[in-house]
């Protein structure tokens, strides 16, 4: 199914450089007929083309063309400001197209004749976007211009990137020339121009905010594409870097956390560049996954790259909740004491975890010899509700105090210490509920 050309406001400005006609000397023909005749169209031609009368110029230019066309590099510099200038001056299509063609063809002569194409090979590539960027198949004509370029000049001048991968988008809406792949792969080059061109301070926002208008419009990426497609590859070439960053990048912008195949990058961004930030991703999707002892695993290494208390805090926080997973409850509260140390604004949620942890401690706790003993834990609950500021858990843990008849049918005072064993191994004061 092809796909429909969408409007794209592109901002491509771009600066052709037509280059200066320096003074060299002229071949003219040995015979003297011709060499007169020569000499009156070059002159001509250059009459016209100074009074920008550019229909006319390109009748005795064409004959230099024919006839002498080693005569001087000039009449094919001039030559495409000339048959360009004559496009825009007629209405007729047929005839605004051949003036087009002709200036492409100007330079290919130019290029038999004189070679230079690194001087002028993306003056011609713009020319002929301008020109064929509508035409479905004369398009790949620029497109393989643009190309050239790169592999004659080892790079392409950062403000015609836009323009090249507009006719990208266009072939491969018009042609279906290209797998999404493959378009990719394009794109990704295109910005690493543009990479390039920035490291030197040059400002490059307009044109990658070109490039990824062009791509959003080509709809390629879902998150179907990136795990199906792009995350196929990757587990049939799990040492494929490239293609572990581009799942990574393209995850990223179009929000595709939940996939295998940008968890298997983001394993492979960070086993080369270990970092908080990607340990973090990492050991979330473990403990969302219940991964939890990779999770344990990777949270443990983002404690030694945390680069302030915040993220160490962030860890504690992280293996507490692993950690009380686990069943490992004395150390959860440890982790969770120890964030709350870091970063002083956690203690209300750390205190809250672990006063939860105390409630849900009842029947792992309970002896069966003494109801106080027993719900001494409840107390010790209440008492972290209450250092976390939290006054609908303390009402819910007084709520399961002993009462002050069990208090007095064990022979026991309000008030006494008592300590509740168990793991939460805390002193608590008796209280009753009524």
């Amino acid at each position: 199914m092809k796909m429909k050309i969408k409007p794209t406001f592109l901002a491509l400005t771009v600066l052709l450089v037509t280059g200066m006609v320096q003074a060299q000397d002229f071949n003219f023909p040995t015979d003297p007929a011709k060499e007169a005749k020569a000499r009156e169209y070059n002159a001509a031609y250059t009459d016209y083309m100074k009074a920008d009368q550019f229909v006319e110029a390109t009748k005795p230019l064409n004959w230099l063309l024919v006839n002498v066309p080693e005569l001087n590099e000039s009449i094919y510099i001039n030559g495409v400001k000339i048959y360009d200038g004559a496009a825009k001056s007629v209405t007729d299509e047929a005839q605004k197209s051949i003036y087009q063609d002709s200036v492409m063809a100007i330079y290919d002569k130019r290029g038999v004749t004189y070679g230079n194409e690194t001087k002028w090979i993306e003056n011609k590539a713009y020319y002929g976007y301008q020109y064929y960027k509508g035409d479905k198949d004369k398009l790949k004509i620029p497109i393989a211009d643009f190309e050239k370029a790169v592999e004659i000049n080892g790079t392409m001048n950062y403000q015609m990137t836009a323009a090249y991968f507009d006719l990208v988008y266009r072939n491969y809406a018009y042609n279906e020339a290209y797998t999404p792949e493959e378009v990719l792969a394009i794109h990704d080059s295109v910005n690493k121009i543009l990479d390039k061109a920035a490291e030197s301070g040059t400002d490059v926002s307009s044109q990658k905010g070109n490039l990824e208008q062009l791509l959003v419009a080509m709809e390629l990426i879902d998150c179907d594409f990136i795990e199906n497609t792009l995350g196929a590859k990757l587990a049939a070439d799990p040492t494929n870097e490239v293609l572990a960053d581009q799942i990574f990048k393209y995850s990223v912008q179009y929000k595709c956390y939940s996939s295998q195949a940008f968890l298997t990058a983001l394993e492979m961004k960070h086993a080369k560049e270990p970092s908080f930030s990607t340990s973090q991703v990492i050991g979330m999707r473990y403990l969302q996954d219940d991964n939890l002892p990779k999770a344990e695993e990777i949270w443990d290494q983002a404690l030694t790259l945390a680069e302030n208390d915040n993220q160490k805090a962030d860890a504690q926080m992280e293996l507490s909740k692993i950690y009380a997973k686990q069943g490992k409850k004395s150390a959860a509260r440890s982790a969770a004491k120890e964030a709350a140390n870091l970063d002083s604004s956690r203690t209300s949620d750390v205190y809250s975890m672990i006063a939860a942890m105390y409630m849900n401690s009842f029947n792992d706790c309970k002896g069966g010899v003494s109801v106080i003993k027993d719900r001494s834990v409840f107390i010790a609950a209440y008492n972290a509700y209450q250092r976390a500021g939290d006054s609908e858990g303390m009402g819910k843990a007084r709520s399961q105090f002993p009462s002050k008849e069990e208090v007095f049918t064990e022979g026991m005072q309000v008030g006494e210490t008592l300590s509740t064993g168990c793991w939460i191994g805390e002193s608590v004061t008796l209280a009753t509920r009524d």
